[in-house]
């Protein structure tokens, strides 16, 4: 027995004291630097090099993981009384001000054989070395989903596998390790169940679903992280911005900022994506905008507004309505509720559905010609948001989204929340047991 304690405390004081270690002291190790030059020119045999400069290069296969976390290694300590915190009322919810009692986390440590045993554990304040990569060379990545409450009372999840999918091509991209995404689903189903009185017992409101992984080992130097912590954290939201009275947004075309470029990552959801939009949506919001279209290209094309997908609806030139928003060319992020909507529409007979290139020029065109009839954004936090302005330099464009008798939008949304609340079932739903 004290044999066995012993390797235990030795680990413990490995795991806690790692970074203190020369032999891990990457950022002066010429050998390090050299192993990675060899994983890359062996990666290079694998797969055929991207041609960085193109804005229409197919995305790259997906590689699965080596190793990952399981389920079944699942520890949880739960909250005590006096850590449980007051659960607020739907209407004073907003977006991401509270935070339920329990979170996951799961450490990475290369040194210690990777992924190591998955834990839920009362909600708390991180710990992280100063010098950890997240912090200065943005080797972090995040994603967002919900758990809604049905009309039976049951806790339904939306798609997660393609959150999950997203979240592996972003780690894989940003040096981070990836993960098997059924177990991450399944640990973070037995989070949502032990914080299940946290998901509102409303439709107009939902629990927002925050996993994130970072690179957490404290070396200088731009290079693949030793050691990552992955945790999910959950919070009641309601709406994430607020609209106009008729509940449509305006967005400004700002033809001087992009968001992304091509062969970047605007096409992954890393935090690097969205700090720097901060000073053209402020901008804008002076102007009185609700959100900026991101333009990119001589031709000014419309990539994403704010952090959604972008959609128009128009009669095209064979006199048929036709749904249409821009391709995934490197420059948008494969959007869950993007991908959704095509799916869903491709469906109806009475509307054709394309993924085109959009430019302003079309947009204005199509506008004075009486021929565009809706503008709205998608994504996991908005679902649905319809445009009925847009400013672009010197211009003020009216879209009558809202003047329409049956909205395409609204269709659509009706459709994205039913099949979320549980009024139809669907295979995109996965219920948390």
């Amino acid at each position: 027995m004290p044999v066995r304690r012993s390797k235990v405390l030795l680990v413990k004081w490995i795991f806690e004291n790692q970074h203190k270690l020369q032999t891990v002291r990457w950022c002066s190790s010429s050998l390090r630097y050299k192993e990675l030059e060899e994983s890359a020119q062996t990666l290079e045999h694998v797969a055929a090099p991207v041609a960085a400069a193109a804005p229409d290069v197919k995305p790259r296969p997906y590689r699965a993981p080596e190793t990952s976390f399981k389920h079944d290694d699942l520890q949880v300590t739960l909250a005590a009384p006096y850590q449980l915190q007051r659960k607020p009322d739907a209407p004073d919810l907003g977006f991401g001000k509270y935070f339920t009692d329990h979170m996951l986390k799961i450490q990475y440590q290369k040194q210690l054989g990777g992924w190591q045993k998955p834990e839920i554990t009362p909600f708390e304040p991180l710990s992280i070395h100063p010098a950890a990569k997240a912090l200065h060379y943005a080797i972090q990545l995040f994603e967002g989903l919900k758990a809604y409450r049905g009309v039976d009372d049951k806790i339904r999840l939306f798609r997660p596998d393609l959150n999950m999918r997203r979240m592996n091509l972003a780690a894989e991209r940003s040096g981070l390790p990836m993960f098997d995404g059924d177990e991450l689903i399944k640990c973070i189903k037995r989070l949502i169940q032990i914080d299940q009185e946290w998901v509102p017992h409303s439709e107009t409101s939902t629990l927002y679903i925050r996993p994130t992984l970072i690179g957490t080992e404290a070396t200088f130097g731009i290079m693949a992280p030793e050691s990552a912590l992955l945790f999910v954290i959950l919070s009641p939201v309601s709406a994430y911005y607020k609209a106009s009275d008729d509940g449509a947004v305006s967005i400004y075309a700002d033809p001087s900022v992009v968001r992304a470029f091509p062969g970047g990552v605007g096409n992954r959801k890393v935090g690097s994506n969205y700090g720097p939009t901060i000073d053209a949506t402020a901008r804008a919001a002076q102007m009185g905008h609700h959100q900026v279209l991101w333009l990119f290209g001589p031709n000014h094309e419309l990539t994403e507004v704010g952090a959604m997908n972008i959609f128009m609806v128009y009669i095209n030139e064979h006199g048929e309505k036709q749904l249409s928003t821009p391709p995934l060319n490197g420059l948008i992020l494969p959007g869950v509720t993007r991908q959704s909507i095509l799916e869903l529409a491709s469906e109806w007979d009475d509307l054709t559905v394309k993924e085109e290139v959009i430019t302003m020029d079309r947009v204005i065109e199509l506008n004075r010609s009486g021929r565009l009839l809706e503008m709205f954004g998608s994504g996991t936090a908005v679902v649905i948001s319809p445009i009925s302005r847009m400013g672009f330099i010197d211009q003020e464009i009216y879209i009558p989204t809202m003047k329409q008798t049956r909205p395409v939008f609204q269709r659509i949304k009706d459709t994205l929340l039913a099949i979320q609340y549980g009024h139809i079932d669907h295979p995109y739903s996965h219920v948390v047991s």
